[in-house]
Parts: structure tokens; sequence; C-alpha cells
């Protein structure tokens, strides 16, 4: 494999090409600066990293001396409990204190909802998930066992319209569950206009109903007396009523209903840990590039689908005249988290002054902050994050110190690449024994940039 020389360390060919071609323009970090503040990272950060693990390896070796004694048998919680404290494992728990993460997006701190895990080898899945945020109730109903193959009502190579008037049926038993009319039952419904900023729905009988909670009207396409879709939205999140007489569903129902689109996953995890192998430096750079496109807004993906060429990119926002008339958008993207490796992998990527692989976990921060930039610089037309921060998962961590640890990395990451303090926001992985009984403890180490514990 081969290796440049920069700023004291090796970095492997294909790495230095793709930050130097294709990542730096555009961030106002250059290849100089960028190489030689890696290299302060790795020499500042490493022999901490390392004492890190030396501590793990030392109290699990604590732990299990104690588990072989025969004076453990039998197992007494309390002493048990007593000999965690005395090693250190267990931590005095701190005071009651405020999580001080400012500038998160509404996905993060208001909006609940699905999150997607995606692995970042393969574009056509990590665009399937980043254009998750919208999806057809009617194509899920209609493709799941939530509709049951029974009387007639099976799955087939073309379409089977006993079996698309129960995805119907179902999905007017849902409306009038989440966003009830006033009178009446979606069912019934004929047709929708809209009057002084209210959702009306036309009966037949020759009613007129509206929202038992107006407020559950946010906006439509075309025009007020004929509308191509109606937005409604339910715990925050969005449902889309889409309406087109010509349409081949359209036509044959009494509102004109093709479609009812939900706002589905407000965000995803973009995976470089667990679901992805990354063996040496090229592969490492493909999951660094998709990244890159989606900060971009430019990735796109071409596959063979049933023997035609489908191509697949980033979904755009989607646009509305809002109750009061005026225009509105909503994200058409979820909002997208990526996942850098724990403490404890190394890569030979680069290697440091002595010729050793380095922490991973140092370059993923340094690498996905700084494609991030991309995404921070204004007048971007795809926006990921509206509020300009980079959320980043942290897995693996043990206990508080490590917690602190990669507070202290994201914000020397930040100094280098001249980010505002704290636009780095972590997300702490609460799946290690010794990260779950000082739980608080490891919030605390990071509670400027915390922004979820995912259990």
């Amino acid at each position: 494999m081969a290796y440049a020389q920069v700023g004291g360390i090796g970095i492997a060919e294909d790495l230095r090409d793709f930050i130097t071609c294709e990542v730096l323009a555009g961030t106002g970090v250059g290849a100089s600066k960028f190489w030689t503040g890696l290299a302060a990272l790795i020499a500042d950060f490493t022999p901490r990293i390392r004492d890190q693990l030396q501590i793990r390896g030392e109290l699990q070796e604590k732990i299990d001396q104690y588990h072989r004694a025969p004076a453990s048998q039998p197992f007494d919680p309390a002493a048990y409990e007593s000999f965690l404290r005395d090693i250190g494992y267990l931590e005095p728990e701190p005071a009651d204190f405020t999580i001080r993460t400012e500038n998160l997006d509404s996905e993060i701190s208001v909006q609940a909802g699905p999150q997607f895990v995606v692995p970042a080898s393969n574009a056509r899945y990590v665009l399937n998930a980043a254009n998750a945020r919208w999806g057809s109730l009617y194509d899920a109903l209609y493709g799941s066992d939530v509709i049951p193959e029974t009387d007639g009502a099976e799955r087939g190579k073309s379409y089977n319209k006993k079996r698309g008037e129960l995805v119907i049926a179902w999905v007017r038993n849902f409306l009038d569950e989440t966003a009830p009319l006033a009178a009446g039952s979606y069912k019934d419904v004929i047709g929708f206009c809209v009057e002084e900023g209210a959702l009306l729905a036309s009966l037949q009988g020759g009613q007129q109903a509206g929202l038992r909670h107006p407020e559950q009207f946010v906006g439509y396409k075309g025009r007020a007396t004929q509308l191509a879709c109606a937005l409604l939205r339910n715990h925050g999140l969005h449902i889309e009523i889409g309406i087109d007489r010509k349409s081949p569903i359209g036509r044959d129902d009494l509102a004109g209903i093709a479609n009812v689109i939900l706002e589905s996953a407000p965000s995803a995890i973009i995976d470089l840990e667990d679901s992805v192998v990354a063996v040496d430096p090229r592969d490492k750079v493909a999951l660094y590039r998709n990244w890159l496109g989606l900060m971009k807004g430019s990735l796109s993906a071409r596959f063979d689908k049933k023997g035609r060429f489908a191509d697949r990119r980033l979904a755009s926002d989607r646009g509305y005249i809002g109750r009061d008339g005026e225009p509105m958008a909503l994200h058409g993207r979820s909002l997208l988290l990526v996942r850098n490796v724990g403490h404890h992998m190394f890569s030979d990527a680069v290697l440091d002054a002595q010729g050793r692989p380095v922490p991973e976990t140092i370059l993923d921060a340094a690498i996905t902050a700084l494609i991030a930039m991309h995404d921070l610089a204004p007048g971007r037309a795809l926006r990921n994050s509206r509020s300009g921060s980079v959320y980043i998962v942290k897995p693996k961590l043990h206990g508080p110190a490590e917690a602190a640890l990669a507070n202290d990395l994201f914000g020397r990451v930040e100094d280098l690449l001249r980010l505002p303090r704290h636009t780095l926001k972590m997300g702490i992985m609460d799946e290690e024994r010794r990260t779950t009984l000082n739980l608080k403890a490891c919030i605390a180490a990071a509670a400027d940039r915390v922004f979820f514990i995912n259990t």
C-alpha cells in the first residue's frame, strides 16, 4: 500500500487523493492545514485512547478475578456493588444538571418518529433511507400482511382491485382516527375545499364538515376550490391526502383520493460502524464518498429493477400553500446522522509517526465533520441540517471518561475546521454496561453537545 508523508504521518494515497481532490474544495480548509491538523489530533489523542483501552482491560481482568474467586459464591449483590465502586467501575453520580445543547433541528428536539440505520457502503440503500421521510400508506399496506391475503385479496403480478379496496377502507379508518371530521366519516367524502384557512369536506347527502380539530389542517396544493392535496398534521408528523380524479386509483374514488402519503422517518443514521466492512483504505474512502454525496446533495444510484434501469437521487423539499395562503415548505428528506466507529478500532488508512495504524475514531471525527461542512455552507438547495449542526453518533463508549474524551476530540476537530464550538453534536450509544451504570455522568461529560441517548 502506498503512503504519502504529510506532517509526520503516513496517509494512504487513496485517502489523500479523495480528500484533496473531492472534499476540500468549498470548505475553506486547505490541504496542508487539514493534514497537519490531523497529525496533531493523532499525536494528542492516540495516547489518551490507548490509556482508556488499557483501563478497560484492567477493569475486566479485576471483574474476571472476582467471579473466579470462591469468596464470590454465593453471589452477594451489595458486596459486588461495593467492589465495583472500589475499582472505579461504578463512579459517583454527579449532581443534577441541565443539558445545554443548542441549535438542534426539529427532528431531534420536538418531532418524534422512526429512525433508520443504514450502511454507508450502499448508495442505493442510503438514498432509500434518506428519502424514507415520506412514504405511500397505500403502497405500504398493499404490499404487506397488514391486509390479509384471503377471500380473493391476494397479492399478484397485476393490481388486485379487491385488495386495493381493502387498503382504501383501512386508510379511511386511519384518517377517521387520526384527523377526524367534525361530523361524518372520510368514507362519505366526495370532495375537499379550503375556505378562510379551514379544510372542508363535502359529504354524500349535501352536508359539509370541517375537522374536529381544525388546527390539524396546515396546508394544501392546487386551488382552494380544487385541491391537489390536503396536508394534515398529527402529533408533529404530516399526512398528505393526494387528490387526482384522473389517476387509476383516484378516478374510482368518491373523493378522488389517489394516495395518502405519511411523513414516516424523520431521521436516519448513516452507519460507518456495525453494518459495514471496511478492511482497507479504499473501502473507507467508499464510505466517506457516499457521506460526501449526501452532504453535497449529489449522491445518485443506478440499478436494475426488473430488467429496467432506474435512477435514484435525493428527494426535493415539498412545497405547499399554508392555511394562511402563503407558500410553505417541508423537509423532503430524513435528517441524516453519521455513526463513527468506537474508540477500540484502528485503521491503516493513516499511520502515525511510528508507522502504526491510528485510532479510526479520530479519522471519522475529522473527516465526517470536514465533509459535513458542505452542508453547512449557505445557499444549499438540498440542506440536511437547517440549524447548522453536524450529528455524530458515538458507539461503544465505556463510561464517563470515554464520553469526555469524545467531547474533547469533537472540540479539537471544531478548532481545526474553524467551526463554532458545539457545532458537532454527540449521540451517545448506551450499549455498554459501564455506560449504562454511569449514564448520568456520561451525559454530564457532553452536556453542551449531547443530542440523544440511544439505548
